[in-house]
């Protein structure tokens, strides 16, 4: 992607503000994909990134009160999401292209990743898209080398092999996306699945590894409840993770499931933060 594409600035237009609240409400798919990615040997996808509001201090008023920018390899600590910023600055010029910075989950406004060409995410991408003309916006695809699929629906997740595509509408508003959504978080990565067995065996032969927090005080318990991994969270509860013990941030591992919003593992912490 050149500099041109991957940066750009909207305005607070009502279809721009849903497109940004239904980013905030998925971005759990994004990381969870992210915490899988980061244990692939061979990676997965194509590329991967957030869309932050960077804050502006100005008077004037012809300046925006924030700079939409895209940020890469990202992190994310159940607070603010750490990152690169891919490119340089127009207002927010007290950050620097290709310099780590760190925001707060809030100033979240979009996410993507790309696995094979396909595009996953991108709610305002979707929006800015839609408003084009068709040969525009052909234009525009073929300079990002992507398949962003139809105008209106965006998909969070890749279907299994064979299945129909999870097509979401980009507000997140019908039936149907209510729906696809309660199906999805039951619906476990397929990585958590093929690792299933091997992820028991490991915590069996070596159950301190569900007990002791490593060198930033995070349990694994935490960070897979962060991803929203609920076999792994399964198997590290039944080992003798405990749920209530905070991280290096003072969350607790039932904290953090409220924040990601995965309403699933936060009932199966809470039934085992009960006994």
């Amino acid at each position: 992607m050149t500099e041109q594409i991957i940066y750009g600035v909207e305005g607070e237009s009502d279809e721009f503000k849903a497109a940004v609240a239904s980013a905030q409400a998925t971005f759990k798919y994004f990381w969870r994909e992210l915490s899988w990615e980061a244990r692939r040997i061979v990676k997965g996808l194509d590329m991967a990134a957030v869309k932050m509001s960077f804050p502006i201090e100005s008077d004037d008023p012809e300046v925006p009160s924030v700079e939409n920018m895209w940020v890469s390899e990202i992190e994310f600590d159940g607070q603010s999401i750490t990152g690169v910023l891919m490119n340089e600055p127009s207002w927010a010029t007290s950050f620097k292209a290709w310099e780590p910075v760190t925001l707060p989950l809030a100033l979240l406004s979009d996410w993507m990743y790309v696995r094979q060409g396909h595009v996953y995410g991108g709610f305002t991408v979707d929006a800015i898209r839609a408003a084009m003309p068709e040969d525009e916006r052909l234009e525009h695809d073929e300079a990002w080398g992507m398949d962003f699929g139809e105008p209106g629906l965006v998909e969070v997740v890749p279907a299994a092999e064979g299945q129909q595509p999870w097509l979401l509408s980009r507000t997140l508003s019908r039936a149907e996306d209510r729906q696809t959504l309660a199906v999805l978080e039951c619906t476990e990565h397929p990585m958590a699945l093929n690792m299933r067995d091997k992820i028991e065996e490991g915590v069996s032969a070596q159950p301190q590894v569900a007990r002791d927090p490593d060198d930033e005080g995070w349990l694994m318990l935490h960070r897979e409840v962060l991803a929203g991994n609920y076999t792994v969270v399964d198997a590290l509860l039944r080992h003798g993770a405990d749920p209530l013990l905070p991280n290096g941030n003072g969350q607790t591992s039932l904290a953090l499931a409220g924040i990601a919003g995965w309403p699933r593992i936060l009932a199966l912490l809470e039934g085992q933060s009960a006994h």
